[in-house]
């Protein structure tokens, strides 16, 4: 009996760590703090030197009407997943070669899974 209740604590704690694995939307917000130098993210919010970010999550790349994008953006057919998101936090000029965004990349998967989770909570 003793070993059932073992097995069935542990399964139960299994989704709370693949939760935490998600990110931390507040320290996200923050970490994100660069990339507003740029974007916003609120409905309705302006566009900067790039596009405001609301509603990115199932977007396709550079298809928003009141912002001029790259060539290389425009023309990538990236729709905006979160899979995608990571590898274009990670390194924006690898992952669409001739993009314009001047920004270095995030290496940390914490900060990326970070950053993912705040957009995730901000732009919808």
């Amino acid at each position: 009996m003793r070993n059932a209740f073992i097995l069935s604590t542990a399964l139960i704690a299994l989704p709370l760590a693949g939760a935490l694995a998600d990110g931390d939307a507040v320290m996200g917000k923050r970490q994100f703090a660069p990339c507003s130098a740029c974007h916003t993210v609120e409905a309705g919010g302006p566009n900067k030197v790039g596009p405001n970010l609301h509603g990115i999550i199932g977007q396709t790349a550079g298809m928003r009407e009141d912002f001029v994008y790259s060539t290389a953006l425009k023309e990538s057919g990236v729709v905006w997943t979160e899979e995608n998101l990571r590898a274009w936090i990670k390194k924006p000029m690898d992952f669409i070669k001739g993009t314009k965004m001047p920004f270095g990349g995030y290496a940390s998967e914490a900060i990326q899974d970070n950053v993912i989770a705040y957009l995730k909570e901000a732009t919808q």
